[in-house]
């Protein structure tokens, strides 16, 4: 079988669960995966034959792929945030929405303490005897310790460390399967993160964090028959469902442990259930001198943003 005529049975024998463009880049990317030839290549030697071994393998993939699982297990990998992160059935698979979440957090995360320290240091200093120039340098030294409950594969500890790398990171994850994940992933990209495996609803906060963010599990016990087979059958329930019928009990647990945990200043993010956006922002509005219900880009309630 030529790379073309693979391409064309692909889409045949999957047309009932992707769509022709869905399944133009899937079958690309798998060749590319087992072929080594990426897309330019691809159509350039279409009529190339297949070898015995790589033909094998890509036909088992389409096996999988009927089975529902979806293609980044098959993989092995999946494309977040502009890094490559290593995923398999004992981690969430990354969703988009995760990407907005780190979007808010960068932003945020710059802006506040940058501007927090130039208040700071216009306090000791004369603005003609230092640049904003110096000042900046300086700011971009100053370590910040950042919290990260339930981490999964690591992809919020490791995109935050790359983008903050004098940052003091720490994750906690109750799966020692997705902490391996994690790891591995830390290792990949050669950024020390402080794993913690521990339940965290039963753990107990030593340090102070000038940022906490978390993306826990969130999904109802009653919201079950909601969810795809596909996302049910092959991703861990523990970081898809809420371990009780309190759907908010991860965000109960963070709200108490910011009051002592969180900096004076420190920031809070938080992905949250779109259904319970109202209810997960009032845990929150006592205790913080602000905290705002923020949209993602389908116009659902799914952030909280907040600031000590």
């Amino acid at each position: 079988m030529t790379i073309s005529e693979y391409k064309k049975y692909f889409k045949t024998e999957l047309s009932g669960l992707y769509n022709d463009s869905e399944s133009a880049f899937l079958s690309s990317v798998f060749i590319e995966k087992i072929v080594g030839f990426n897309s330019f290549y691809q159509r350039r030697f279409s009529d190339q034959y297949l070898l015995h071994d790589d033909e094998k393998k890509l036909f088992d993939i389409i096996v999988e792929l009927k089975k529902n699982r979806p293609y980044q297990h098959i993989l092995g990998e999946t494309e977040f945030y502009g890094m490559t992160f290593f995923v398999n059935e004992n981690v969430l698979i990354p969703r988009p929405e995760t990407e907005e979440l780190l979007e808010l957090a960068i932003k945020k995360i710059k802006q506040h303490f940058v501007i927090l320290n130039i208040n700071r240091r216009f306090t000791n200093h004369k603005r003609n005897k230092e640049s904003l120039e110096a000042i900046s340098v300086e700011i971009t030294k100053k370590t910040l310790k950042i919290l990260d409950i339930g981490t999964g594969s690591g992809i919020i500890p490791l995109v935050l460390k790359k983008h903050f790398p004098d940052a003091e990171v720490s994750s906690i994850d109750y799966s020692e399967k997705a902490l391996e994940v994690a790891k591995k992933n830390a290792d990949f990209h050669q950024l020390p993160i402080n794993f913690i495996h521990a339940d965290y609803l039963n753990f107990e906060l030593k340090e102070q964090y000038d940022v906490i963010i978390s993306n826990p599990p969130y999904i109802g016990i009653d919201e079950q028959d909601e969810i795809e087979e596909s996302v049910k059958g092959f991703e861990p329930t523990m970081a898809l469902f809420s371990p009780t019928s309190d759907a908010l009990i991860f965000y109960r647990k963070i709200a108490k442990d910011s009051q002592k945990h969180l900096s004076d200043n420190g920031l809070l993010f938080l992905e949250i259930n779109q259904k319970l956006g109202p209810e997960t922002l009032e845990l929150y509005s006592k205790d913080l001198s602000e905290a705002q219900l923020i949209k993602d880009l389908s116009g659902n309630d799914r952030f909280i943003f907040g600031k000590k």
